[in-house]
């Protein structure tokens, strides 16, 4: 396997065998934050529906078109500043 050289020594070699993810893929995810927020932030956040959960975070929960869309979301909760807790993916389609 090809190698690629760095600072500091060597990147591990190119893993042919690694299941590459289909970054274009809807998929449903769970992104938790610290603070509630008002159901009228949903449409702001590409539709996903938001709980606001005891423990005093909220969930966003939905189905995102691809990776660009998930980090669009992230980058909307840094511009918020919004402490991202979690994000998990819970299923794809």
């Amino acid at each position: 396997m090809e190698s690629h050289s760095r600072v500091g020594g060597e990147y591990p070699p190119l893993a042919a065998h690694i299941d590459l993810i289909n970054m274009d893929t809807p998929r449903v995810y769970e992104i938790r934050v610290e603070g509630h927020l008002g159901d009228q932030w949903s449409n702001w956040f590409d539709g996903l529906a938001i709980r606001n959960d005891p423990n005093g975070e909220t969930r966003l929960t939905g189905l995102l078109s691809d990776q660009t869309a998930l980090y669009g979301v992230l980058a909307k909760i840094h511009n918020l500043n919004l402490v991202l807790v979690s994000v998990v993916r819970l299923s794809s389609i």
